[in-house]
């Protein structure tokens, strides 16, 4: 054998270990990679600070997030995330608290432009009069003057309840409800029971908006509306994700073990993750306390 040709295997077995531990390295740092997520909280008429502390605690625990916080007046650089959670209040009525508008519109584009949306329990109650905010939530604590609604009926069956119809918003005290998932192939509810019992939570009723391209993934029975309602749904915007959930009620000074139940957790945290930018759920994501 000559020099050249010992020299050519030398050089090809070095290559082939290079080739092998760049792709190690690709492989490790795929693995290691982890969805950037910012809570927005700091007004709230519920207890935003248990809120708060819920949400970071359930996604730090699947391991999959990177969870940052900007408490009001503080407000964060959307583009630096890949999923802002509203978890802020300002009020539902024209007095409510807005946001500057250029944070409002940095919004807009930052979902518009493919960037995730959720929007945590009483967030849906905010910005009566910023229509984009409307448009993105699809439907919110708002009378029924201001749009249509929606319904699920006994089969499952989806009801446009038009606008000026049906109830105001508003729910009954905070008890154990069953939840029913009504959209069982989307990627958010993969791996969740298609019924359970949910405990000491509020039922939303007489939700309002624009109601447009909604998929309604849940939904429960209302002991006043005596009809199916949205509990948790998603929604298209330009380029982003938007989920809604109206579970996780919080209040100061009363214990919270709806933020206890394990189905919520993972149906929230596959919510969070199918939102934010290049975010892919798996089905029976893991939940718990983060490491």
């Amino acid at each position: 054998m000559t020099g050249a040709v010992r020299r050519s295997k030398r050089f090809l077995r070095v290559g082939k270990a290079v080739c092998a531990l760049t792709a190690v390295c690709h492989c490790s740092f795929a693995a290691e990679h982890k969805l950037t997520a910012v809570i927005v909280d700091g007004v709230n008429n519920h207890d935003w600070a248990a809120g708060t502390a819920f949400i970071k605690r359930t996604l730090e625990g699947t391991g999959r997030f990177v969870v940052d916080v900007a408490t009001y007046p503080k407000l964060p650089e959307f583009s630096r995330y890949d999923v802002v959670i509203n978890n802020f209040n300002g009020g539902h009525t024209e007095a409510g608290l807005r946001w500057p508008p250029d944070t409002e519109s940095a919004l807009e584009m930052y979902v518009r432009g493919g960037g995730g949306l959720v929007v945590f329990h009483a967030a849906n109650n905010a910005f009566l009069n910023w229509p984009e905010y409307n448009s993105m939530i699809g439907l919110g604590w708002r009378e029924k003057s201001f749009g249509k609604g929606i319904a699920i009926g006994p089969n499952g069956q989806i009801i446009t309840v038009p606008q000026g119809e049906g109830l105001p918003p508003g729910h009954g005290p905070r008890h154990d409800f069953e939840i029913f998932v009504l959209n069982k192939t989307h990627p958010v509810t993969r791996g969740i029971p298609n019924h359970w019992l949910h405990p000491s939570e509020q039922l939303t009723h007489g939700q309002h908006g624009p109601a447009e391209g909604l998929t309604i993934l849940t939904y429960a029975v209302s002991e006043v509306s005596h009809q199916g309602e949205p509990m948790d749904w998603v929604h298209n915007y330009g380029k982003g994700r938007v989920y809604v959930t109206m579970l996780g009620h919080t209040w100061k000074d009363e214990p919270n073990p709806n933020l206890q139940d394990v189905n919520f957790q993972r149906l929230f945290a596959q919510g969070v993750q199918w939102a934010a930018r290049g975010g892919t759920p798996t089905a029976n994501t893991t939940v718990g306390e983060a490491p």
